[in-house]
């Protein structure tokens, strides 16, 4: 079982959620601030800490060896938290999964294969580590989930190029993703990101 934070909406008959998952290193501590930024109170946010200890924070995958049993561990795992919100009554159609780096990873792997539609899908400076693999698993929904990613220019963890020829290969096979370029290095571009994340998730309700 995953540990996990939760922020309530202002509205407390809310049922919308946004589930975010952190990137390599850090934990829910990084996106508690979300709620305040994103001014969305009618949103409530579920914080999500990767299983394995790194460095003082977690990690979603082996990030030095073979990241593929990781990721298929964490991924059966994120089925499971979101099997528990639906019982919960936080229905997947009203939820939106997002994260950062290893989180844009583990949303990518977990939103195109998990067999609900969500409300939308955020990924933020990340990457796919293995599309044909991933293709090969789309759920039935996958091509009707609604997508956003972002990603900088000055990014040096993970270089720009790479992930926009990636996100071109993902658009002809199918699937609905909404690309935004920031200059920016591996990290969130502040108000200006915050903004089109903001807007992406006001269209989806």
């Amino acid at each position: 079982m995953l540990n996990s934070e939760f922020i309530p909406a202002q509205d407390q008959k809310s049922r919308r959620l946004l589930i975010m998952l952190h990137g390599l290193g850090d934990s829910t501590a990084g996106y508690r601030r979300l709620p305040s930024l994103l001014k969305l109170p009618w949103m409530n946010y579920l914080l999500v800490n990767a299983p394995d200890p790194y460095f003082g924070g977690y990690s979603w995958y082996d990030f030095a060896g073979d990241p593929h049993p990781g990721i298929e561990r964490s991924r059966k795992l994120l089925f499971e938290l979101l099997d528990q919100k639906r019982a919960e009554g936080f229905p997947t159609e009203q939820t939106v999964l997002g994260g950062f780096s290893q989180g844009c990873l583990m949303t990518w792997e977990t939103g195109l294969t998990y067999p609900h539609l969500f409300a939308g899908l955020v990924g933020i400076s990340g990457y796919i580590q293995d599309e044909a693999k991933l293709l090969k698993q789309l759920s039935p929904v996958a091509k009707q989930q609604r997508l956003l990613v972002t990603h900088g220019y000055q990014d040096q963890m993970i270089p720009f190029p790479a992930v926009r020829e990636q996100v071109q290969r993902m658009r002809l096979a199918g699937l609905n993703v909404q690309w935004h370029e920031f200059v920016k290095a591996h990290t969130i571009a502040g108000d200006e990101e915050l903004d089109v994340i903001r807007k992406f998730i006001e269209a989806l309700y």
